[in-house]
């Protein structure tokens, strides 16, 4: 059995030193889009260092890129054919503004392991330190195809409610051809990405676009038109990946100020060349 669920959930977590400077941001702001205009005040912001700010989904290619997932996918029971892998939901949680420079340690392990019949989920969980205290914590949801049926736990899964009504922002955000090649090197280099055999060896047409640069898109394009562009009012962010991005195709991201709550923006986002085709969904923001 390639995964042994019992033995990755009891593995001890590992931690690991990480660290980033402004290089590192600079580089993974560029790769989900932004600096377009190159000279707009705004996007500024997100590529020139002498006004940087750190979008709060640096946290995910912090110290390299994957180091959590990574970590996860080679854990003790864990042994899976890369093939088979998706990335099926994912959350970050701020606890303080993210630094543009520091080193800190990254404390990660197997949450559980859910056997979904088909499939099974590997629930990751992180959090991230340096000497001044908690920075923030994450969690990942890896589908892995053919490796359900172990006769684990299902798990639960929590859904938030559709929002109702008509949203308040619609924006469309274009990929470029090149994203994902711009993207992966900030450290994802998962081959599904670049490399066209590997992509149809996983059952795809053509290299897709991480999930992730898509999840960081989504959330620079909240920042910007919801939250005035403070990327220190995000709290926490949390989606489930419902559908792939191909390079060149345009995001469509509707946005829901104050629902389910103050505090709260509900998010859906569609691919508009697919027939606003499902990307993200049970997406929520909360912030300050």
């Amino acid at each position: 059995m390639p995964i042994d669920a019992v033995k990755a959930v009891a593995a001890e977590p590992r931690r690991t030193p990480i660290t980033w400077n402004h290089k590192d941001v600079l580089l993974y702001h560029l790769g989900i889009g932004a600096g377009l205009p190159a000279t707009d005040p705004d996007e500024l912001r997100y590529t020139l260092e002498s006004r940087l700010h750190v979008l709060p989904t640096f946290a995910t290619v912090a110290g390299g890129g994957g180091t959590a997932l990574a970590g996860g996918l080679s854990a003790p029971g864990i042994d899976i054919d890369l093939t088979a892998v998706l990335h099926g939901g994912q959350t970050v949680e701020a606890h303080r503004p993210l630094p543009v420079s520091g080193s800190a340690t990254l404390t990660s392990r197997v949450a559980a392991v859910h056997d979904k019949g088909k499939a099974a989920v590997i629930v990751l969980r992180s959090d991230v330190a340096d000497a001044d205290g908690p920075l923030w914590s994450a969690g990942s949801e890896i589908y892995v195809r053919g490796e359900g049926g172990f006769g684990g736990e299902r798990g639960t899964t929590t859904r938030p409610p559709a929002p109702a009504g008509a949203p308040a922002h619609t924006v469309e955000r274009p990929v470029r051809e090149d994203q994902a090649l711009l993207y992966r090197l900030s450290g994802d280099w998962n081959p599904l990405h670049a490399d066209p055999d590997f992509a149809a060896r996983a059952g795809f047409e053509r290299p897709i676009l991480h999930g992730l640069c898509s999840y960081g898109m989504t959330l620079k394009a909240v920042v910007d038109i919801a939250l005035g562009g403070d990327v220190t009012r995000v709290r926490s962010y949390t989606t489930r990946f419902a559908g792939i991005v191909h390079p060149g195709e345009t995001l469509r991201v509707r946005m829901w100020p104050g629902s389910p709550a103050p505090g709260r923006i509900q998010v859906s986002v569609t691919a508009v060349e697919r027939g606003d085709a499902p990307v993200l969904t049970d997406t929520l923001v909360t912030h300050s």
